[in-house]
C-alpha cells in the first residue's frame, strides 16, 4: 500500500513538472507585447497664412436724408413707388403750386408799383436840386424830396427780396431727390395735406451702393492694427449670418479717436461698394480684417494639438511609432494651426485615437 502510495505522488510530481515547463517558453520579466493603437494622421505643411482680427459688425446706409416739405399744401402727386431706387435730382413730390404762385404774383406787382413809385421819387430829386439851388423851395422840402427817394430805394430791395422769396417758396412745391438711393416707406399719399417741416419725414431714403460696416474690436488689438493701417489699407471681409462665403469685401476707413471706457472696445468702420447690394441697412455680419500674411508657415491640423501639464505637444509618427513632441502653438487658420517651434514640413502627426497613445507606442494608421 505504501509503494502504490509512492507511485501516485512521483507520477503526480512528473506532470506538474513537465506542466510548468510547457508554461515557461517566455524569458522570465518579458513584458507582454501590447497591440498597436488605431490611429488617424494628418501632414504637417507649408502654407500662406493670413494673420486676421474678427468682430461683429453692423451694416449702416452710407447717407440717410429724411425727406420732408418746406411749404404747406394739398400734395398732387407722389412721383416713385416705395422700396424703388431713385437717382439725385429726380422729382418725387409735388404739392399744390397755386398759392405760392399767387404770392408770387403779388410780389412782383408790389415791386413794379414801388419801381414806378421810385422813378418819379428820382425825377422830383433832380428838379427839386435845380429849385433848391435858385433858392425857389426851402432846404427842408429839399430833404423831404431826397429822403423820399432814398427810402423808395430800401423799398424796392425788399420788394425785390419779397419776390425771391416767394419765388423759393414756389421751388419748394417740387420736392427732388437729395441723393441717390432707395427709398423706405411712404408715409404721405396723394391728397394729403402736407405740413412745413413736420416733425415725421414724407420718406426716408438710404444709399446703399457703398455702404459702411460698424463693428468694435477689444482695445488691445488697437497697436496692432494701427501699425498694419501705416502700410496701407487694410482689407475687410463681411459674412451674412447665414453664409460661409464672403458677402462684402471693404477697406477700413475709420478709427474713433477714443476708446469707450464702460466696454473697453475702440469702434471701427468700413467702406464696401456693396454692388451686388448684399449688404442691408441695420443687418448683422460677421467681419473679417485682414492685417497682414505669414509667409511658408508650418501648419497642422488643430486636432493633432493637445494640452498637459507640460504645455503643448502632438504626437508625430515616424515608422509606426508615436513620439510626444513639445511644440509652440501660434495663430489658428481654419482647421489648422501654425506651429511655431517643434515641427517640420512633411511630418505626420495623430490627428484622433490620443486617448491610447503614450510615448514609444506602436500606431496603426486608420
Amino acid at each position: 500500500m505504501k509503494k502504490r502510495l509512492w507511485s501516485y505522488c512521483l507520477l503526480s510530481t512528473v506532470c506538474c513538472l513537465l506542466f510548468f515547463s510547457a508554461c515557461s517558453d517566455e524569458k522570465p520579466g518579458q513584458p507582454m507585447q501590447t497591440p498597436a493603437a488605431p490611429v488617424t494622421v494628418g501632414e504637417a505643411v507649408r502654407m500662406e497664412v493670413p494673420v486676421h482680427v474678427r468682430a461683429i459688425g453692423n451694416v449702416e446706409a452710407y447717407s440717410t436724408v429724411e425727406v420732408k416739405s418746406r411749404v404747406a399744401g394739398e400734395l398732387l402727386r407722389v412721383n416713385f413707388r416705395e422700396g424703388q431706387d431713385v437717382n439725385k435730382g429726380d422729382l418725387l413730390f409735388s404739392i399744390d403750386p397755386r398759392p405760392y404762385e399767387n404770392e408770387l404774383a403779388k410780389a412782383l406787382a408790389q415791386l413794379a408799383k414801388d419801381t414806378a413809385l421810385a422813378k418819379k421819387a428820382e425825377d422830383d430829386v433832380v428838379r427839386y436840386t435845380g429849385l433848391y439851388q435858385d433858392q425857389l423851395v426851402s432846404r427842408d422840402a429839399y430833404e423831404t424830396v431826397r429822403s423820399n427817394a432814398e427810402a423808395l430805394r430800401a423799398t424796392i430791395e425788399a420788394d425785390r427780396a419779397a419776390v425771391e422769396s416767394a419765388r423759393l417758396s414756389l421751388s419748394y412745391c417740387s420736392i427732388y431727390a437729395a441723393d441717390a438711393g432707395r427709398t423706405g416707406s411712404l408715409l404721405v399719399h396723394q391728397g394729403n395735406l402736407i405740413k412745413a417741416n413736420e416733425e415725421k419725414p414724407m420718406v426716408t431714403i438710404n444709399r446703399i451702393t457703398p455702404v459702411y460696416v460698424n463693428f468694435s474690436v477689444p482695445e488691445r488689438q488697437l497697436p496692432e492694427i494701427r501699425k498694419y493701417m501705416q502700410s496701407g489699407k487694410l482689407k475687410v471681409a463681411a459674412y451674412a449670418s447665414d453664409e460661409d462665403r464672403i458677402s462684402g469685401e471693404g477697406t477700413l476707413t475709420f478709427v474713433d479717436n477714443a476708446v469707450d471706457t464702460a466696454t473697453g472696445t475702440i469702434r471701427l468702420k468700413a467702406t464696401f461698394a456693396n454692388d451686388d447690394k448684399r449688404l442691408w441697412p441695420g443687418q448683422f455680419v460677421s467681419v473679417t480684417i485682414t492685417l497682414t500674411t505669414i509667409a511658408d508657415a508650418v501648419v497642422a491640423p488643430s486636432r493633432a494639438i493637445q494640452t498637459g501639464q507640460q504645455g503643448q505637444f502632438i504626437f508625430v509618427v515616424a515608422n509606426g511609432i508615436a513620439e510626444l513632441r513639445p511644440v509652440r502653438a501660434g495663430l489658428t487658420h481654419g482647421d489648422v494651426t501654425v506651429i511655431e517651434e517643434g515641427l517640420k514640413p512633411g511630418e505626420q502627426v495623430v490627428t484622433d485615437g490620443h486617448m491610447r497613445l503614450m510615448p514609444g507606442a506602436k500606431v496603426e494608421i486608420k
